[in-house]
């Protein structure tokens, strides 16, 4: 789970969490038995290149999707049990990281300590809810369940990085509220949106009973629930227009935002928080605010208690003993179509990462990130940025004046890669080898005061908004930075012995697709120091807004089922970060020798092993109900329209797979999209 500190952070991701271990090494790099040969690749280059692969690897049971990104993910939650397993008696220090990790994974596994306990863990929370008499009580009642660490009911909190200001840390308010994956989904009345209504109704009903409350008064309790959310909802900026950095920057006098929704009494949340009042405050979306405001003066007391009820339930449900845990999964059934809940083991080697990732983090790279693969990117970080300048000098669309601004920004870019110059060891966080439930509430409000404190200090530019072991990298806006964990350095991204087409192909594109996370549609509007600030002449604008939307255009054509397509507008940040990407590693890999021969391997061009590289990457498929959530709420597309977006508009590609006139794909040369 991401914390809200994170929403600028990682503004520019590749894809979804997911993990890496040291897998066992391809026989080949690009395998033909993988592939489909009878295809013409200008046909179908999904199923040209993995079409095979994909029918001999069905999606588990325990798995919504399966893939690249689910296959490294296992090897590493095998890397990290591995770990987690020599911690086992360990007679380290009390205090010291192998001890930590072990106590907190030994937590996490007793499930029949976890089973004793029922919901006792919250018990008194709940109770204490029930007593709540007045609303002042609702909105004490609402910080302190955020800052102890139970739930983060009504709105997002965060403190971060003044867009305008980078280098001053300040608080920032977020729309919030609701439990389902989009706002969407309370609005809309479709066959699907109704199903996952009543599967949301029936999972808070659920957990209302498993404490107590008669079945008549549950079902009662979870529509009010669901009607005070939608409230929430109605209020809400969709995706899109989230997207827009200006939309989301509204800076307050802090006393000015206290007198416009005087019913938070933002003063006294604050001081709950444990910090005085700041000056300013920064609100994503101020209409929102406002309708929550009004709700909190209109609604009852009564309906604000069951509302936070359900908050302390949902947020716990996962962290309860069994029947709470298999409610929840019931209810992500219906919104995934996942047939079976990971083993224990799995999912708690993920909690493990997810709380204490830098404390796991120093373990997994000591064991498993070698230094040559660090000193490999660093060489590769290197000759990307060198391509990307070469196509920002040739572009025929932009002029001078931007192209030196461009290349400012591309030139200030800072790396990181593997792990963090400076760890975690999160100081002043109890971790107890027998209170699981303990654990992840001192964690989460330990994580609230940690972020908290950075109010008014400096911008602390070690820090790392993703864990080693992770397979992912991301982009940061503010802090202009490009970062790839451990985690992804690894077939079929990359591979120290692999030849340069398949790491251009694979990391190549990845380190070019963050890089380009600076340059599109968001990134771009924020300078070289990563302040949101125009750098664009108006005419240069236009025409980059014009090419964006020609990608846009393409990407809202592709059907994922039936009537659903993907979104253009929603993806579009991704789909520049891949087009992009892709052409720079592309550019980096003719400067090669391996890119300047046309020497065969395995029967493929060097030009070849390139594409399939990059398509081997997306190979993979989802349950239809995963594919379905993905396309309303993931800013990325799907891995077979991310597997030919970017190729289908360069002429290597073409040239690579003789792809000619007729062919399914194929787009006049005129028709085919350059940006970066």
């Amino acid at each position: 789970m991401k914390n809200n500190y994170l929403q600028l952070v990682l503004a520019g991701s590749l894809l979804f969490s997911g993990s890496l271990y040291a897998q066992e090494k391809p026989g080949k790099f690009i395998d033909r038995d993988n592939m489909n040969l009878s295809v013409k690749a200008g046909d179908d280059f999904v199923e040209y290149s993995n079409g095979p692969w994909v029918r001999k690897n069905p999606i588990p049971a325990k798995e919504t999707r399966w893939g690249a990104f689910n296959q490294l993910r296992d090897f590493n939650i095998n890397a990290i049990k591995t770990i987690l397993d020599e911690t086992k008696g360990t007679k380290a220090a009390a205090g010291s990281v192998e001890r930590r990790v072990a106590d907190f994974y030994a937590a996490a596994m007793d499930s029949i300590a976890i089973e004793k306990l029922g919901y006792t863990p919250i018990q008194a929370d709940l109770q204490h809810i029930a007593g709540l008499q007045f609303k002042s009580q609702v909105v004490t009642e609402i910080a302190r369940l955020r800052s102890s660490g139970i739930a983060s009911p009504l709105f997002g909190f965060y403190i971060g990085q003044d867009r305008k200001n980078v280098e001053k840390m300040v608080p920032q308010l977020g729309q919030g509220g609701t439990s389902l994956p989009d706002r969407d989904y309370y609005l809309k009345s479709d066959a699907r949106s109704l199903k996952i209504q009543e599967a949301f109704k029936k999972y808070v009903a659920t957990l209302f009973t498993l404490t107590g409350t008669p079945e008549a008064q549950a079902k009662a309790n979870a529509e009010t629930v669901f009607q005070l959310e939608k409230k929430l909802a109605e209020a809400q900026m969709a995706r899109v227009e989230m997207r827009d950095p200006y939309k989301t920057y509204n800076k307050f006098a802090f006393a000015d935002f206290n007198q416009k929704t005087p019913a938070f009494n933002w003063a006294l949340t604050f001081q709950d928080f444990g910090t005085s009042a700041p000056d300013s405050i920064l609100v994503g979306a101020p209409k929102f605010f406002e309708a929550a405001n009004k709700l909190l003066i209109e609604t009852p007391v009564e309906t604000w208690k069951t509302y936070l009820t359900w908050n302390v339930l949902r947020n716990s449900a996962g962290y309860l003993s069994s029947p709470f845990v298999k409610a929840s999964f019931a209810y992500s059934q219906v919104l995934s179509g996942q047939k079976v809940q990971a083993p224990r083991w799995q999912r708690m080697s993920a909690m493990t990462d997810g709380t204490l990732g830098e404390l796991l983090g120093q373990l997994y790279v000591a064991k498993y990130f070698k230094p040559e693969a660090k000193a490999r990117m660093v060489e590769l970080v290197a000759n990307l940025r060198k391509a990307f300048a070469v196509r920002i000098n040739k572009l025929d669309w932009m002029s001078a004046e931007t192209k030196e601004k461009a290349l400012a920004k591309l030139n200030a870019f800072t790396p990181k890669i593997g792990y963090p110059d400076k760890w975690k060891n999160y100081d002043g966080l109890e971790i107890s080898a027998s209170e699981y439930y303990g654990n992840i509430r001192r964690a989460g409000a330990w994580g609230f005061q940690e972020n908290l404190a950075q109010l008014g200090k400096p911008v602390d530019r070690s820090k790392w908004g993703m864990t080693p072991p992770t397979v992912n990298a991301y982009y940061s806006p503010v802090m202009n930075e490009i970062v790839f964990p451990a985690g992804i350095l690894q077939f079929p991204f990359f591979a120290a012995d692999a030849d340069d087409a398949i790491n251009y192909g694979g990391i190549g594109a990845v380190i070019g697709h963050e890089m380009s996370h600076g340059f599109d549609d968001s990134g771009s509007q924020y300078d070289k120091d990563g302040t949101l600030r125009n750098w664009w002449t108006k005419d240069d604008l236009a025409k980059f807004k014009a090419r964006t939307e020609l990608l846009g255009k393409q990407f809202d054509a592709y059907t994922v089922q039936d009537t659903i397509h993907v979104n253009g507008k929603l993806t579009m940040g991704e789909n520049i970060g891949d087009l992009g990407g892709l052409n720079m590693a592309y550019e980096a890999f003719k400067m090669t020798k391996q890119g300047k021969s046309t020497k065969k391997i395995d029967g493929f061009s060097p030009d070849q092993r390139f594409f399939l590289a990059w398509a081997q990457v997306w190979r993979g498929s989802s349950l239809p109900e995963t594919e379905a959530q993905q396309v309303l709420t993931d800013p990325h597309s799907p891995g077979q329209y991310r597997t030919i977006g970017a190729p289908v508009n360069m002429d290597a590609w073409y040239k690579a797979f003789d792809v000619k006139p007729g062919d399914k794909l194929y787009k006049k040369p005129e028709d085919r999209i350059k940006i970066w």
